[in-house]
């Protein structure tokens, strides 16, 4: 066997570095090029077809007749429409596209533009208000289209962040909560309606039977007073004073007090008495996703009376796909409420969930029209064999 010189043996070693290192490169660029295509850019920014919605509003601020109604147009006719003809997608992510998707900051940043987004079209609206020059059938579209924006871009991305860890992104969803005057949902959805859903104490779950309507009236009321009490009880636990600095709900009246009196102040009465008009349709959008998401469906309770594990089958669920993209996949919510903390652009399909016949804004639709809603629904139940269990009575 040839024994190597000590020059030579140093420079196969510089040979073997200098291979090593260039497969380094290879695989590293490999690995790099993978995360790319696996990142694919365009997933995140299809969620930006849900700002052809402000861009609706955006028009009907600068016209008049039925322009001003362009948004409602566009949210319950053309989208109901088009999802007739678009099939449910059922696609979840691989395990290598949620990796990279939950460390992708272009679905959060997606998220934190809806905020400059909402206060500007606010302010466009109060200014126009102010401002006069329309008819009353103007100032009722100008209305309901700030109405589905303190809905959309409102509580709905609200109700993303604000289950989110980071004190930046709940501090962002309160500031969204705020343009509908409706911060206590903050409190009682995340304390409250996570811990309840899918049962008769929970005022956020729509009973069999149960129209829209009286379900409006009875979720406003106790989800408001759910919050004050829940907040009652986090106090006491943690030693402070009911009326005192450490209480969330007080706080949030006087900053809705203060939102309140500025848009008097700065834009007189009837701006005040508009915005206040589309912040309760903001609330009411709300509360009609609530009810069809957990229409009927109730968890099993055994004789001890504890309620089993929230499931897949305790919500609606909706798999079409503009709908999902304008809700920011809203309508999977049984992976939601499976865990409350999974980013929305995670959340998956399952089997076990019941499906809607069609997207949410067309189901929201028909919830106004009771009788057809409970012919509807009653045929799903019965399409899908949905355990009696887990029906209300």
């Amino acid at each position: 066997m040839q024994t190597l010189s000590g020059e030579e043996f140093a420079e196969n070693s510089r040979i073997a570095r200098l291979l090593l290192q260039n497969a380094s490169v290879q695989i590293l660029f490999f690995v790099n090029w993978q995360k790319v295509y696996l990142m694919k850019p365009w997933r995140a920014l299809k969620y930006l077809i849900a700002f052809t919605a402000p861009m609706t509003v955006w028009i009907a601020f600068r016209s008049h007749g039925w322009l001003t109604f362009l948004p409602v147009i566009y949210a319950f006719l053309v989208i109901p429409f088009l999802e007739l003809f678009f099939k449910p997608s059922a696609k979840n992510l691989s395990d290598a596209e949620v990796e990279v998707a939950a460390n992708d900051p272009l679905y959060d940043l997606v998220l934190y533009l809806s905020l400059p987004v909402l206060y500007y079209l606010l302010w466009l609206f109060l200014h126009k208000v102010a401002k006069g020059g329309y008819t009353t059938t103007d100032l009722v579209g100008y209305t309901l289209s700030m109405g589905l924006m303190c809905g959309i871009f409102g509580i709905n991305v609200a109700h993303e962040l604000g289950h989110r860890k980071s004190w930046f992104a709940k501090t962002i969803a309160k500031t969204q909560l705020l343009s509908s005057l409706y911060m206590h949902f903050f409190i009682e959805h995340n304390r409250g309606h996570h811990k309840r859903v899918g049962t008769r104490e929970d005022p956020a779950s729509a009973r069999m039977g149960e129209s829209i309507y009286k379900f409006w009236i009875r979720t406003v009321w106790f989800s408001y007073w759910s919050a004050w009490m829940l907040e009652k009880k986090r106090l006491k636990k943690a030693g402070h004073h009911f009326f005192s600095v450490y209480n969330e709900m007080i706080i949030y009246h006087l900053l809705e007090l203060t939102l309140l009196w500025s848009v008097y102040k700065a834009f007189g009465g009837l701006a005040t008495m508009c915005f206040l008009g589309a912040a309760l349709m903001g609330i009411l959008l709300l509360e009609t996703v609530n009810y069809i998401e957990h229409y009927g469906l109730m968890r099993k309770q055994n004789a001890e009376g504890n309620y089993e594990k929230v499931m897949h089958y305790h919500s609606w669920n909706s798999d079409h796909v503009i709908g999902r993209l304008m809700l920011f996949e809203l309508s999977r919510h049984s992976d939601h409420h499976y865990k409350a903390s999974k980013p929305f652009q995670l959340l998956r399909h399952f089997e076990s969930s019941p499906q809607m016949p069609t997207g949410y804004p067309g189901m929201m639709l028909l919830t106004l029209f009771p009788p057809i809603w409970f012919y509807v629904m009653k045929r799903e139940f019965k399409r899908q064999i949905i355990v009696p269990e887990t029906l209300s009575t």
